[in-house]
């Protein structure tokens, strides 16, 4: 075989980037059609609806981003898109601890998904950051009444001189920047890893069988 031929067989480092990913998420695996019936359960409904909430929570806040922080005190359709994103953030902290509760006494890192749990509880942990700084952003009276409520907790822990929750223009990028960044990549991981290792199955109960995929998965 030339040397060209070679070449175009290994297609350099970008040619085994893209086999490796093709061999790590085939296509029947990124976009499976069928799934196992173990998946037909409310805990994985919970997890699309975290998803589903948790993009129009990306959706609404993007456009009170490009209208300012002010913007919805003074509009009517700004209040409203405000109403929308608020209550797209409970609802996904809410189907995302029942997901993350559910899928903890299911004990889904089983079968080497450790890093797929991983990846969900730090997803959790930087959501409640993410909301925590959205309060800090609202320019009224609660906002200001949990920015000084919360500086001496912080303070006396270490982390005010970096993270000064009185700092307007800090907690603002902290909100609509650094920490979405963070759990974005974080719900991106998470996803591929369920695609990856599959769904965890059932606990199988003594003396059982384990479920048809668990085997191959450990």
């Amino acid at each position: 075989m030339s040397e060209e031929t070679q070449e175009g067989a290994t297609g350099g480092w970008t040619g085994a980037m893209r086999r490796s990913a093709v061999k790590a998420f085939p296509p029947d695996k990124l976009l499976p059609d069928t799934q196992p019936k173990y998946v037909a359960s409310w805990i994985y409904v919970f997890g699309v609806l975290t998803l589903a909430a948790f993009l129009v929570v990306l959706g609404t806040g993007g456009v009170l981003a490009l209208k300012g922080p002010a913007w919805w005190h003074t509009s009517g359709f700004g209040h409203y898109v405000n109403s929308l994103h608020l209550w797209s953030v409970e609802l996904f902290m809410a189907f995302m601890v029942i997901h993350l509760w559910g899928k903890f006494f299911m004990a889904a890192w089983r079968g080497r998904r450790v890093l797929t749990w991983i990846t969900g509880a730090v997803a959790f942990v930087g959501s409640v950051g993410t909301a925590f700084t959205g309060y800090l952003v609202q320019q009224n009276f609660d906002s200001q009444w949990i920015s000084t409520q919360a500086k001496d907790g912080l303070n006396a822990v270490g982390i005010g001189a970096f993270f000064n929750v009185t700092d307007f223009g800090q907690m603002l990028m902290w909100h609509i920047v650094l920490l979405p960044l963070v759990v974005g990549i974080l719900v991106v991981l998470h996803i591929l890893m369920v695609r990856h290792r599959g769904v965890v199955p059932p606990i199988a109960l003594p003396g059982q069988e384990l479920v048809a995929g668990e085997e191959a998965a450990r």
